[in-house]
């Protein structure tokens, strides 16, 4: 069963469809692996409705699960009183990626496993508050493990890789600085300074236009100088169109000035 990207659940190769209640019962117990209480678990689906009124309608909807072990004790159209949960036997990516999450800070730099589950959300574009809280709390594990793992990646000069996993992280929230970190890190470490000042400068832009100025955590990896007043103007220049100072690893030959999609040749390294 996928809940990762969109639901779609398939029994032996071939894609199952389910009724509309049918089909939100088993997602929300996709998203929630353990036990069930059936009086909460009517409560999440039909909010509003009164209790009695969303019990029935839950066991309308398992009476409509009339796919074989698919409820863990349940045969199809039969209706019980216990929790309700899947059967062990179902297969969920969100298990497998929260398995992956565990398992990434032990898993070696040389190794390169698929990271595919940690750039989606869970149902995207289902509007359920019960959705959104998962949604929101998975969404900050797997930024959290892209990012961690990027860092790993700069560190042990495997820079490509890294800003490959960053980027995937900036996609999914601009405004994290955590991210954006991992990824001016990344590109420092694989020597492009023009997109890592890039990335900064449109980091920054995106803070002034919903904050205003504010310094943040990058101001330690690009440090300003005096042509660069990024704390005290208004509306500061760019620091992709100013003369930056040699940075550490720069070669004897001094500095070199960074434009907007490309540089000045000169003798950085």
């Amino acid at each position: 069963m996928s809940v990762l990207g969109s639901f779609e659940l398939t029994v032996g190769g071939e894609s199952v469809t389910l009724g509309v209640d049918a089909r939100r019962l088993v997602a929300y117990l996709a998203v929630h692996p353990r036990p069930q209480p059936r009086p909460a678990l009517a409560g999440d689906l039909w909010p509003g409705v009164p209790a009695d009124a969303a019990l029935k309608l839950l066991d309308e909807a398992v009476e409509s699960v009339d796919v074989p072990g698919l409820l863990a004790d349940i045969a199809p159209g039969e209706i019980g009183e216990g929790p309700l949960e899947l059967a062990p036997a179902v297969e969920v990516d969100l298990a497998d990626a929260m398995g992956l999450i565990r398992a990434l800070p032990e898993i070696p730099t040389t190794d390169k496993p698929d990271v595919s589950p940690l750039t989606v959300d869970i149902l995207p574009g289902w509007t359920a508050a019960w959705v959104a809280v998962e949604r929101e709390r998975y969404r900050q594990l797997r930024l959290h493990a892209l990012e961690e793992r990027s860092m790993r990646l700069s560190a042990e000069g495997r820079a490509e890789e890294a800003v490959e996993l960053a980027r995937h992280a900036v996609r999914a929230a601009p405004s994290r600085e955590s991210a954006r970190r991992a990824l001016v890190e990344a590109l420092l470490a694989e020597g492009d300074v023009t997109a890592a000042v890039a990335e900064y400068d449109e980091y920054q832009e995106l803070l002034r236009s919903s904050l205003g100025p504010a310094s943040n955590g990058l101001d330690n990896l690009l440090p300003p100088t005096p042509a660069w007043p990024v704390l005290r103007a208004r509306h500061p220049m760019p620091r992709s169109a100013v003369q930056l100072p040699r940075l550490p690893g720069a070669g004897r030959g001094g500095s070199r000035r960074l434009v907007s999609g490309g540089s000045v040749p000169g003798s950085f390294r």
